[in-house]
């Protein structure tokens, strides 16, 4: 089906195996409760490539490899649209590329080098991937499920100025089996992934719980491109309840985490390699490891956090990986922290900083090529009831 006109579809079931596409710019397409189905799982439920001022709504996809696919778009507005049943990865069999390029994994709602989009209640659950953004700008998604994904409930790569606020990624989760009968849980899928240089977004009031990570920032990519994710900014989420981080963010600068919630998962916050983030007035409780995990990360601040219950309420230490040298070479050690205002009740030990560690509790031999940690101020912290408040092990200052 080509549309090329406002249409207003009628409310029945269509046997679409192409699906629609649109070629007209400043047209809307009302759904009118329709429903497409296509052809086992192949193709695009409804395609748009090159086009301005369009409008999606009230319709419901099934059975394509992707629901929606955008390219080269502004100003695209998608509304009460569900999609189901788009193409899945294999339970239990990989583990995820979280830099992979855009024809590898399938998704609800993929945009691609789109400017200005409005992405607002959409049902997009029990999908690989609910919404996928590449190279776009602008975006405002709101209100949108993407609950139970195999694989990533949105995915975002170099795709900046954006406002992710008020949805739903939860059980974001799949299984990775390993040779020994042992496996991975989480096996890299995240309610949220983030990479390839995406900066300067704003999340706000998602929750991403039970993921195999809750949000998932990469600036250093696995064949050794440095594609740093700065400047974002995650205020009052909720991802708890990892099986292994609630928040991870890493070789990236100016980042900042404010009122999140950070719970019952192996750690709370994972921020290693990187530099000038903020980590304020968060709620980090009951990780199994550490509620604010780093390693070599420098001129950071920690101010206002209540840190309960936890393996370790913060753990810096340093650890020389000559590979990363190239990308983030300042990163030799961890220094220059603000640690400021914070409440430890009942940790294990509430501040561990040390030299040459695996992560921070091992030790690590760097064959003395490693700085000590240096340059951290503790500063009116609370401590109550904790197994051990400071330990410092091979710090200079």
């Amino acid at each position: 089906m080509i549309l090329s006109a406002d249409t207003k579809l009628d409310a029945t079931t269509r046997y679409l195996p192409d699906g629609i596409e649109i070629r007209k710019d400043g047209i809307t397409i009302d759904g009118n409760g329709a429903i497409l189905v296509g052809n086992n799982r192949t193709g695009s439920g409804i395609a748009l490539r090159n086009l301005k001022n369009v409008t999606l709504k009230n319709l419901t996809i099934a059975e394509y490899h992707n629901g929606i696919v955008a390219i080269d778009c502004e100003n695209l507005t998608i509304e009460e649209v569900t999609v189901r049943s788009t193409g899945d990865i294999a339970h239990n069999t990989i583990f995820l590329d979280i830099f992979h390029e855009p024809a590898v994994y399938p998704a609800g709602i993929r945009l691609s080098n789109v400017n200005q989009a409005s992405i607002k209640n959409c049902e997009l659950s029990h999908q690989f991937c609910g919404l996928q953004a590449y190279d776009c700008q602008n975006l405002k998604i709101s209100g949108n499920n993407a609950n139970y994904s195999s694989g990533f409930g949105f995915y975002l790569s170099n795709t900046s100025d954006s406002e992710f606020e008020d949805n739903f990624a939860d059980y974001c989760c799949r299984w990775h089996p390993r040779d020994n009968g042992n496996g991975h849980m989480g096996a890299d899928a995240a309610g949220f992934v983030i990479v390839n240089g995406a900066t300067r977004n704003i999340f706000r009031k998602n929750y991403a719980r039970l993921g195999g990570d809750g949000f998932f920032l990469a600036g250093l990519r696995h064949d050794g491109r440095f594609a740093p994710c700065n400047d974002n900014t995650f205020i009052q989420n909720d991802a708890s309840w990892s099986p292994n981080i609630s928040f991870e963010a890493t070789f990236s600068s100016g980042n900042v985490f404010r009122e999140n919630i950070a719970a019952n998962s192996n750690y709370g916050f994972w921020l290693g390699f990187s530099r000038n983030n903020r980590v304020e007035r968060n709620q980090i409780f009951n990780n199994r490891q550490a509620g604010i995990a780093v390693e070599n990360g420098i001129d950071m601040v920690a101010e206002g956090n209540r840190l309960t219950g936890n393996g370790h309420g913060i753990l810096l230490w340093s650890k020389r990986i000559p590979q990363f040298d190239a990308a983030v070479p300042d990163n030799d050690t961890s220094r220059n922290w603000q640690i400021e205002r914070n409440t430890f009740s009942g940790n294990g030990t509430a501040v561990r900083i040390a030299a040459d560690q695996d992560h921070g509790v091992r030790p690590f031999l760097n064959n003395g090529k490693t700085p000590p940690p240096k340059n951290h101020r503790l500063v009116n912290n609370s401590f109550d009831r904790n197994n051990k408040d400071i330990v410092t092990e091979g710090v200079e200052e």
